[in-house]
């Protein structure tokens, strides 16, 4: 499966996608243009990845800020991944937030409360 790799812009996040190994990491800022257009690929990749899956899968996302529409994209991939955890592969998202942004760590705890996947919220320091 290949691995996708994309930088990041001042309004798009860095992204990796590594099937080989069972990673997953979106990091930076969110806020692009057609959010459903940027994460479609992403979207798909794991809908791929889901047909054969490594035994454990881990999701890194580290978001500085991430807008409205994006959102909803990020829990969209949340809910593929809280299906491949369904069918009894382990999966484990890690949010990582600094630790005065109340927003990012509220963000965290929301996704949590609506995706039943393993949820780790990881306090970063500036």
């Amino acid at each position: 499966m290949e691995t996708i790799i994309r930088e990041d812009t001042p309004k798009t996040p860095f992204v990796r996608l590594d099937g080989e190994k069972g990673f997953v990491e979106i990091k930076g800022r969110s806020i692009p243009e057609n959010s459903v257009d940027f994460y479609k690929p992403l979207i798909d990749w794991i809908d791929q990845y889901a047909k054969s899956p490594q035994e454990n899968t881990v999701i890194n996302i580290q978001l500085e800020y991430f807008n409205t529409s994006s959102s909803k994209c990020i829990l969209d991939i949340f809910k593929k991944l809280e299906l491949l955890h369904k069918k009894g592969h382990k999966v484990q998202v890690n949010w990582y937030y600094e630790e005065d942004d109340e927003d990012m760590f509220e963000a965290g705890e929301d996704y949590q409360s609506i995706i039943n996947l393993p949820f780790k919220m990881i306090e970063m320091e500036e």
